[in-house]
């Protein structure tokens, strides 16, 4: 099998029917990610591969690239730095020569066939040719950033966006009548922070979008619940939440309005106060989303810019962050188990970054399950585990304790719009893994039986998350 050939992945008959005939030729629903709305809508063309691809100049790029060009030596400047663009490709080049076997390295080449009809790996050899070439590809009408989006065949775009935005940028691309939509999701992480320097700025921003003082705890709980009722009328239907750990312990609205006056005061917010505050703040919106009929989704044990003078440096989203590993599931089935007996238990994808905890997430939601069709679902694999042995493996935990046919598939959870093709990437696992099992006896070698499940998985269910009505 050569490199990257249109049947890479597929070792097996079924397998190369089920992606070719199934799978490849349906479109995209990214409903999780990091584009920006205003990019979408003002469709620049990028003004270089590098700036498509690695950063920017701004911090502003792909923390995977990063990592893998730290472990070579390549320095900052050449990163995320001012360093010429020829260079900082150059550097790029000669660390994917040694990449082999990473997921970057298949994304890699991936983007460069699909996107640039480019097949030659990328090497310090080959590197000018492949840079001039993307270059003068990337300055043409057909590389916008909508032209990127509309060649990888995208229908939704779910971009990440903070309770206090406007959604102007979705107001007007709502209008322009494109191919694909673009839709917010609901990410009020500064909410569940009340220790954050930024809070009690934010909370001043709330105060001015929402036109009402902002004292206590449950006025915040009603701005947030204004702010969910404006973002649905502009088609949300999912919100995300960067809980990374969850520590649950109850407290009275006395207690919760002292944690309120004293982090809006810029006093210090103590563990067992946060702990306190973020329950009651995700039970709150689990009670806001469950009666929007939303899906909420957690992303949990990232442990955030464990490289202090990295983060000083650069900033969060760089390269530094890391897997926590503390236990999880006693703490999630106490929130779970609040919100359920109060009979606001949303529909929800609960993500981990540690794959050990994959198991214990999947039985601790299954014990929720119930009034409606797969209310909770493990989410994709994250970050870290975006790989073909980490999709396998959280394909096969859905597969074998709750319902394949029900999951919704892949996210990029990206900056570039480049990074489409991990769709195409997910798809192939799926069909190679389902391939597997049926030449192993264990489910029918049937095109057409396997079919349906193939389409919901890769699609459907992913689609239907927006269908959701108040």
């Amino acid at each position: 099998m050569a490199f990257l050939d249109d049947d890479y992945l597929l070792g097996t008959k079924l397998s190369r029917e089920l992606f070719h005939q199934v799978a490849e030729p349906l479109p995209l629903v990214d409903y999780h990610c990091h584009l920006h709305a205003q990019e979408i809508y003002e469709d620049p063309n990028f003004a270089n591969i590098v700036e498509a691809w690695l950063t920017d100049g701004h911090n502003y790029g792909d923390h995977y690239k990063w990592r893998l060009e730290r472990a070579n030596g390549v320095p900052e400047r050449l990163i995320t730095g001012d360093g010429d663009p020829w260079e900082k490709f150059q550097a790029y080049a000669g660390t994917m020569e040694k990449a082999i076997g990473s997921p970057v390295y298949l994304w890699t080449h991936m983007e460069l066939r699909r996107y640039f009809g480019i097949t030659e790996p990328l090497t310090l050899q080959s590197a000018r040719r492949i840079y001039d070439q993307t270059n003068e590809m990337l300055a043409g009408p057909d590389f916008s950033r909508r032209a990127l989006l509309r060649r990888m065949n995208t229908d939704i775009v779910c971009t990440t966006d903070s309770p206090e935005d406007d959604l102007h940028y979705h107001e007007l691309f709502a209008k322009e009548g494109e191919s694909f939509h673009m839709i917010p999701a609901f990410r009020p992480d500064v909410a569940l922070k009340p220790q954050s320097s930024e809070f009690a700025g934010w909370v001043s921003t709330m105060e001015s979008v929402c036109g009402k003082s902002i004292t206590s705890f449950a006025d915040l709980v009603d701005a947030l619940g204004q702010r969910i009722d404006y973002f649905h009328e502009h088609g949300s239907r999912l919100s995300d939440h960067a809980v990374d750990a969850v520590e649950f312990a109850p407290a009275s609205e006395q207690e919760l309005d002292a944690i309120m006056a004293k982090a809006l005061a810029g006093q210090a917010v103590d563990a067992h106060e946060q702990a306190q505050y973020r329950a009651a703040m995700l039970l709150e919106l689990m009670r806001l989303y469950s009666q929007k009929g939303w899906t909420m989704q957690l992303h949990l044990h990232a442990m955030r810019d464990v490289n202090s003078t990295g983060f000083a440096q650069r900033g969060a989203d760089t390269g530094y962050d890391a897997i926590d590993d503390r236990p999880l599931a006693p703490q999630l089935a106490r929130l779970l188990d609040a919100a359920n007996s109060a009979g606001h238990l949303p529909k929800l994808l609960v993500y981990s970054l540690n794959p050990n905890d994959y198991m214990p997430i999947a039985a601790t939601i299954g014990a929720f399950e119930g009034d409606s069709k797969q209310k909770l679902s493990l989410g994709n694999a994250w970050w870290f585990n975006d790989t073909r042995t980490g999709i396998r493996r959280q394909l096969q935990v859905v597969a074998e304790t709750s319902l394949l046919g029900n999951f919704v598939g892949m996210t990029t959870d990206s900056r570039s719009f480049l990074s489409y093709p991990r769709h195409e990437f997910f798809r192939r696992i799926l069909c190679e893994l389902v391939g597997e099992w049926a030449q192993r006896g264990e489910v029918p070698d049937d095109l057409d039986y396997l079919s349906d499940l193939i389409r919901s998985v890769s699609y459907q269910n992913a689609r239907d998350l927006f269908s959701a009505q108040a």
